[in-house]
């Protein structure tokens, strides 16, 4: 026991487990909000059983995607949408869950969350794979599940606190867009494409391929932030003196 444990790539699985809890609020949200014309007494089923169903197909689109990235240029693709994802995390629209209809039934109700969980799952799943990419092939799904299995009692139970902290310590969402663009930069530089044409990339090329990815999401992220906030504030003044 002690052996696995010591054998363990505990980078990846806390790297998994941050990615959860930082593109995992909107699952939160989903939730409540197709749970929220159920009966007091229905809602703790739908959310078990929606978060239940929606981990499980969150496994599965995985386990689809490690197998995926061995394809050329598809960790290119993944670069490309973690480092868009990253850039969102640091300069977020508008909220869109709107749209959510709650269900009237416990089974309504976990049709919603699985539904609206597959459409937004996109993020999660290529940040996750990306992270996973960096353990032994053999072990990459038990990590996935083992950090899935940790995040989403967080994000289900703990999504309050967790947004909170978040609000007390925005750095913390800086550093997860780093993240996001430290896992980018790590998998375009394996692509299949670029290893069998210049072999695996020795580690300092690689961490510095990862650090220029962070720095990247970090910078266009923060640009992008303020000047939404520019443009807000210049639509605001003309309003506010008519």
């Amino acid at each position: 026991m002690l052996e696995a444990i010591e054998t363990f790539h505990w980078g990846a699985i806390f790297q998994i487990i941050l990615i959860d809890i930082l593109l995992g609020g909107d699952n939160a949200v989903v939730i409540a909000l197709a749970c929220r014309n159920l009966p007091p007494r229905q809602r703790i089923r739908g959310i078990l059983w929606g978060t239940a169903g929606a981990v499980l197909l969150r496994i599965l689109l995985i386990a689809f995607a490690l197998v995926l990235l061995d394809i050329p240029f598809l960790k290119a693709l993944g670069c490309l949408l973690l480092v868009w994802i990253g850039i969102k995390l640091l300069a977020p629209e508008e909220d869109a869950h709107g749209n959510i209809a709650g269900g009237t039934t416990v089974l309504s109700a976990i049709k919603t969350i699985i539904l609206a969980d597959f459409a937004m799952s996109l993020d999660n799943v290529i940040a996750i794979a990306g992270a996973a990419q960096n353990t032994q092939a053999d072990h990459q799904l038990y990590y996935v599940i083992f950090g899935l299995c940790v995040s989403v009692p967080i994000i289900v139970w703990g999504s309050t606190l967790v947004l909170k902290l978040i609000d007390r310590f925005p750095v913390a969402v800086t550093l997860g867009a780093g993240l996001l663009g430290w896992i980018a930069g790590g998998m375009l530089i394996t692509d299949i494409f670029i290893v069998e044409r210049w072999g695996q990339p020795a580690p300092l090329l690689k961490m510095a391929v990862e650090l220029a990815g962070a720095l990247l999401v970090v910078a266009a992220g923060k640009w992008l932030a303020a000047r939404r906030r520019r443009n807000r504030s210049s639509e605001e003044e003309p309003a506010s003196t008519s």
